[in-house]
């Protein structure tokens, strides 16, 4: 080549950069909780729909059995989202605040049960007896809240102690004697376990209650996102509400998916019963995947439970994990 023709050639590949590689997906990896409805309907929804696909994620699940080891999970930088409750939510950010909540999850029930044949027909009938109840989870909140609001102390009039839900589970399947299960006159637990105890007909249920679950991710993500694309709360709430779309059109497959990875032994009455209180569900229902004002107030209440209780260390301010977009 001449030396015209080759400075020619030079500038011209030199007028402009080559233009970058296309950014490839994102990797997420999603820890979710393989015996937790309605949570296990949806993560099932987002595993077989391309809802985080397209929004620029290349997902893996990964199952955990309740929400203390996906804490553990997430601490060790195994997994970069998280879908749990409330108050683990908060447990894991208050550990790490690289941890914070980017949308709202669904809203799930808790409850205390006795025996249907036992002495106890309410709360104020707990008086000299023993609840059983996983520490640390909202349940546990709840049955001490229920206990005060008739009138009861927990560890004075009513002994509270932990145990895990497959022991309490095991107890109740070995039958009630005397109107108790092993030395526990009750137990309270979260959907689906408590479902499955009510539509058993072996138990009478003494109190519910609502709560809301979250998903979380570690910053991380941010960092690892293609310049330019939206933040991944944004992204993780338009896949949420994909999904919530996908299964109110057709709960089947998400259903038998759950039951399918959970090994539980229960039927989809379980979870319909289960589902009940969550409306994103309902035919028609425009998806929520944001807090609302009421349900932050709520995260708020568990944050102030935690350190009461001695769960973690320091006050918690429940608006500090919110994620920008996270609440209405």
């Amino acid at each position: 080549m001449s030396r015209p023709a080759f400075a020619a050639a030079l500038l011209l590949g030199c007028a402009a950069d080559p233009a970058p590689p296309a950014a490839g997906p994102q990797p997420l990896r999603v820890g979710w909780q393989t015996t937790w409805a309605t949570q296990g309907q949806l993560a099932c929804a987002l595993m077989a729909g391309d809802h985080l696909q397209a929004q620029g994620f290349a997902p893996s699940f990964h199952g955990f059995p309740y929400g203390a080891p996906l804490n553990e999970a997430a601490l060790a930088g195994e997994v970069d989202v998280v879908l749990t409750a409330d108050q683990p939510a908060l447990t894991l950010h208050a550990r790490d605040p690289a941890w914070g909540i980017d949308a709202r999850l669904m809203t799930n029930r808790v409850g205390g049960v006795v025996p249907q044949d036992g002495p106890v027909a309410q709360l104020a009938d707990l008086r000299g007896r023993t609840l059983v109840v996983p520490f640390g989870a909202a349940a546990h909140r709840a049955a001490l809240g229920a206990l005060r609001g008739a009138g009861l102390q927990p560890g004075v009039d009513v002994q509270v102690q932990n145990l895990g839900l497959d022991e309490i589970q095991a107890l109740m399947a070995a039958g009630p004697a005397d109107g108790a299960w092993g030395a526990a006159q009750a137990a309270a637990a979260w959907d689906p376990a408590l479902a499955s105890w009510e539509l058993s007909g072996s138990t009478r249920t003494l109190f519910t209650e609502e709560v809301t679950a979250v998903v979380l991710s570690h910053a991380r993500l941010a960092d690892g996102a293609a310049p330019g694309s939206p933040a991944p709360g944004e992204r993780l709430r338009a896949a949420l509400d994909a999904a919530w779309r996908a299964l109110q059109a057709d709960p089947g497959p998400a259903e038998a998916c759950f039951l399918a990875q959970s090994g539980l032994p229960i039927g989809p009455e379980v979870l319909t019963r289960a589902a009940a209180v969550e409306p994103n569900l309902r035919p028609g229902q425009a998806p929520r995947v944001r807090l609302s004002p009421a349900e932050v107030d709520g995260l708020q209440a568990a944050a102030d439970f935690l350190h009461t209780s001695g769960l973690v260390p320091r006050p918690l301010q429940a608006r500090d994990a919110l994620r920008p977009g996270a609440a209405e």
